[in-house]
């Protein structure tokens, strides 16, 4: 495995090494965890088709609008890079939806609209997901410059 130094911790695995060797992309659609997003969210769309109609302004709504907001945060957060913090800022916003996200699978489970199998597949996704995520907050200078004239 692959092993990188953030800051005083030690990083093992995939998702370390994946921002070590990815080159820096000119448009946040470029990123791959932006693509990630976007795929995920579909996925979630998909799914939550089969909802009853009783839960069209609910559930339903809520983890479509979660998943979508995830990706939608990481494309603001590349509009904020010229500053470091507000870089982080929205990259943790966008983790939140993305837990957020995670809790209303684990209600379509609860309410028996999804299979358990895929509600834990999908909250296997969703962890890789985030740590990506804090991946990039914790090398944001990696992806923070000042904008050029």
């Amino acid at each position: 495995m692959n092993q990188v130094l953030i800051g005083r911790k030690e990083r093992k695995g995939w998702a370390a090494a994946l921002l070590l060797f990815m080159p820096l992309a000119d448009r946040f659609i470029e990123l791959e965890v932006y693509k990630l997003s976007r795929s995920l969210s579909l996925e979630i769309y998909e799914f939550s088709k089969s909802f009853p109609p009783q839960e069209v302004y609910s559930l339903t709504s809520q983890v479509r609008r979660s998943s979508r907001s995830i990706g939608a945060q990481i494309a603001e957060a590349w509009g904020k890079r010229q500053y470091a913090k507000h870089f982080v800022s929205k990259l943790t916003d966008a983790n939140a939806e993305l837990l957020e996200t995670q809790h209303w699978i684990g209600t379509a489970v609860d309410c028996g609209y999804l299979e358990k199998d895929k509600g834990d597949q999908l909250h296997h996704d969703y962890d890789r997901f985030s740590r990506m995520l804090n991946s990039m907050i914790l090398k944001a200078d990696k992806f923070c410059k000042p904008f050029e004239k």
